[in-house]
């Protein structure tokens, strides 16, 4: 069988936290217009809450059950309603894909010093500065 896949977000979705009940409320159409997996957006809060569509990850283990960043929920909706939506999906015999972004860590409360050093960008073993102090955003 050929597999078939539905985005099912964009960068412009309203921040009404209905995604996820929409993806839910959908699951049956897809199945029946032939698409085998659905492809879902980041389901961790962003660095700005409900406003984030994803990729500037504040915390990849709030998956809209905590407050930070102004919310609970994440733009798409409650960690509840996601866990609802992929077990739709699932109980429909499609596979749900989560998009996940792993180095956009960018949405830290604090920053601290850190010793760094430049690299050359065409070759990162070739370091191209002394050790220097350097505000970064981890905390």
């Amino acid at each position: 069988m050929k597999e078939t896949m539905m985005q099912f977000f964009e960068w412009y979705l309203p921040e009404d936290q209905s995604l996820w009940k929409e993806v839910k409320k959908e699951v049956n159409a897809l199945k029946n217009n032939g698409f085998t997996m659905v492809w879902l957006p980041p389901a961790y809060k962003g660095q700005a809450g409900q406003a984030d569509v994803g990729y500037g990850v504040y915390d990849m283990y709030d998956l809209g059950e905590f407050c930070a960043k102004g919310s609970i929920e994440t733009k798409y909706g409650s960690k509840e309603e996601y866990i609802e939506a992929v077990d739709a999906i699932n109980k429909e015999g499609m596979i749900s894909i989560g998009d996940i972004v792993l180095n956009h860590r960018m949405g830290s409360d604090e920053s601290e010093t850190a010793r760094v050093q430049t690299i050359n960008d065409g070759d990162r073993n070739q370091k191209t500065s002394d050790y220097f102090d350097a505000k970064v955003w981890t905390k």
